[in-house]
């Protein structure tokens, strides 16, 4: 997951801006992170830069503190809102029943604004998203334990612009997308252009070795293909000799048969070019071909 990780720390890298879009971030947040309830809100993240990013932008967005912070040089730790009041005005700030049975969905009408959408799918990101390192395959995907958020997410990325596939993963809700193209358009809407560019390269790589790959796949065939036509002209040649047939040849027929086993390793175009004078592929090639035949008239 290092890549992954590599993409959450540029997306922290940027300050936590006007409030609305800290609230926002905040929003896809706690949306997509460990628990958000009435009674509880815990935020659970190993991202060192993300663990930075936390307590300055709740203070931006709902003026509040976190009840507990990780433990200093603790890998994944918990960020923990369970005081009432605070609670209550996170609650409030997102028009969400705090004393009552929450079913969470996307408040939409706070999302009107594209700097506030982009901000909310970045915090959903940073909480519950995840990405492949492209040298070893495309896949990125947004997981909420939250029905319907799960539900109502891809409409908000076709909103912004994206067609995302979605599934259904050990009771989550994932939305998804496996194109390289897609992968890199999302990544640079949410704000890591440099993880975006990474993507790029390692697809135009993949490419390039894929298409090397196939290259020496295809020579390798085709030198397999001359070294079993060299094979068999040779032995049909060494069979004419030992008929004593060899040396009543027409003088191509003879020219080949001797450029042939003086150079086994040759193709026909290079053998070919030593003939006398020169003559292409197709020539020699026939005169090969009428070698075989004379060979194969040998009674045994």
């Amino acid at each position: 997951m290092a890549f992954s990780a590599g993409v959450k720390r540029e997306l922290c890298r940027p300050a936590v801006g006007r409030k609305c879009c800290a609230q926002a971030e905040a929003y896809g947040i706690l949306l997509f992170c460990g628990a958000f309830h009435p009674r509880q809100a815990r935020i659970v993240t190993e991202c060192g830069a993300l663990k930075e990013r936390l307590p300055p932008l709740f203070r931006r967005a709902f003026k509040v503190s976190f009840d507990q912070l990780p433990q200093p040089g603790e890998g994944k730790g918990a960020f923990l809102l369970e005081d009432p009041d605070k609670l209550k005005a996170v609650f409030q700030a997102f028009d969400l029943e705090w004393d009552g049975a929450v079913s969470l969905h996307i408040n939409l009408a706070l999302l009107e604004e594209e700097h506030c959408r982009t901000a909310f799918l970045r915090g959903a990101f940073l909480a519950g998203g995840s990405v492949t390192d492209p040298m070893k395959g495309y896949h990125l995907e947004l997981s909420t334990s939250h029905y319907h958020v799960g539900r109502e997410l891809p409409a908000l990325l076709r909103e912004a612009g994206f067609e995302p596939k979605e599934a259904e993963r050990k009771g989550n809700r994932v939305v998804y997308f496996k194109h390289s193209d897609h992968i890199e358009d999302f990544l640079t809407y949410l704000g890591a252009p440099v993880s975006a560019m990474a993507v790029m390269n390692a697809k135009l790589e993949r490419d390039l070795q894929g298409r090397v790959n196939r290259q020496v796949n295809c020579d390798s065939a085709n030198l397999d293909k001359t070294v079993a036509a060299a094979r068999e002209q040779l032995a049909a040649i060494q069979r004419l000799r030992a008929a004593g047939r060899l040396d009543a040849l027409p003088d191509k027929l003879r020219e080949a048969a001797r450029l042939r086993l003086e150079n086994p390793e040759l193709n026909l175009a290079q053998l070919g070019a030593l003939c006398g004078p020169p003559v292409g592929k197709a020539a020699l090639h026939h005169r090969m071909r009428k070698l075989l035949e004379l060979a194969e008239g040998l009674v045994p």
